[in-house]
């Protein structure tokens, strides 16, 4: 029988790291967390997520910020981890612009000592969180990963880029397999009140207004939470190794200099913001007033991922379509608070 691995995952009360630890959990893993609880979005949602995983004794938190300086130091060196999933960071593409500094420390900061306390205790694989905001100003679509991203339109935008250029620098000069992934627009069940779908849902069972920014034309590849999950979970199992004469395959953003890889978990598709508005409206059975708006500083009108690279590495694609997934958040909104 196969030792017990043990996974680090940072953000570990977030939305995308609660459904990641319940899925490593249920494979066997032991699992050690890491959030620092903030109060960006509603700490209750944070805790209710973090105290669901409590009741598996496979798993223990750590609750307190990445980026305090020796913090991922003296956890890497107690608990060993075979597998760091680094998922904490400070999201969203607006408040980045009303607050900077925030990504500063969070994103770049943070992720700095994760590295370190790589480079002093090396797991066997590192997967970070990027964004599909990385792509910035590129038009060429659907987006692949060997497609130059150097003109992000955002400082989270700028912030996620700039961890995958540090983590490449590790994985060259310490031999340290980092795959990083860039999400598209995550959404599913126990999802961010700052997220489009939990905003609409939100005001429609209220009554309320929804802000329609770009007037409805913008398009989204949005992936169904346990689509994502599904995928880390298969890259997990995936560790890059460095090419041992710097060639690499056609379509394979695999570095020639160092075992690290960027892959795009997406929904291969790009969806329209009024089908979204539509299958929330069919969720819901109610329809929606819009308040139609200008583009937000910072937004990019549409993503799309070409997924074929996760497919090659894993044999897995996302399948859950918008009006399923959708469907499924608003039952549980409905069903959290008792709507």
């Amino acid at each position: 029988m196969s030792e017990t691995r043990t996974a680090l995952v940072t953000g570990s009360s977030g939305f995308i790291g609660f459904h990641l630890c319940r899925r490593l959990l249920a494979d066997g893993f032991r699992v050690v967390g890491i959030d620092s609880l903030n109060d960006y979005y509603d700490v209750a949602l944070k805790e209710r997520r973090q105290a669901m995983l409590l009741q598996n004794p496979a798993f223990k938190v750590v609750n307190d910020c990445i980026e305090s300086p020796g913090l991922m130091m003296s956890l890497f060196e107690e608990e060993h981890p075979d597998i760091v999933v680094h998922l904490a960071a400070q999201a969203g593409v607006r408040y980045s612009i009303d607050n900077p500094r925030a990504y500063l420390e969070a994103n770049l900061v943070g992720t700095f000592e994760i590295l370190e306390a790589a480079r002093a205790h090396p797991p066997q694989h590192m997967l970070l969180a990027s964004t599909s905001s990385a792509y910035g100003a590129n038009t060429d679509m659907p987006y692949r990963e060997v497609v130059k991203a150097d003109h992000q339109m955002s400082f989270y935008a700028a912030t996620k880029k700039a961890t995958e250029s540090m983590a490449h620098s590790y994985a060259h000069l310490f031999d340290l397999p980092v795959t990083m992934f860039r999400f598209f627009t995550v959404y599913g069940p126990w999802g961010r009140p700052d997220m489009a779908l939990f905003k609409f849902t939100k005001a429609i069972l209220e009554d309320k207004p929804i802000d329609v920014f770009n007037h409805g034309d913008m398009k989204r590849d949005f992936t169904y939470v346990d689509d994502l999950v599904e995928a880390i979970r298969l890259l997990i199992d995936a560790a890059p190794v460095r090419p041992a004469d710097g060639v690499v395959e056609e379509g394979d953003s695999l570095s020639p200099v160092a075992p690290w890889r960027v892959v795009n978990i997406g929904n291969s598709d790009s969806v329209q913001l009024v089908d979204f508005i539509a299958a929330i409206e069919a969720a819901t059975g109610r329809t929606a007033t819009r308040n139609l708006m200008p583009m937000q500083a910072g937004d990019v009108p549409a993503t799309w991922a070409d997924a074929a690279l996760l497919m090659k590495l894993t044999g897995y694609t996302p399948k859950t379509r918008v009006p399923e997934g959708v469907a499924r958040f608003v039952e549980w909104y409905r069903d959290y608070y008792g709507v």
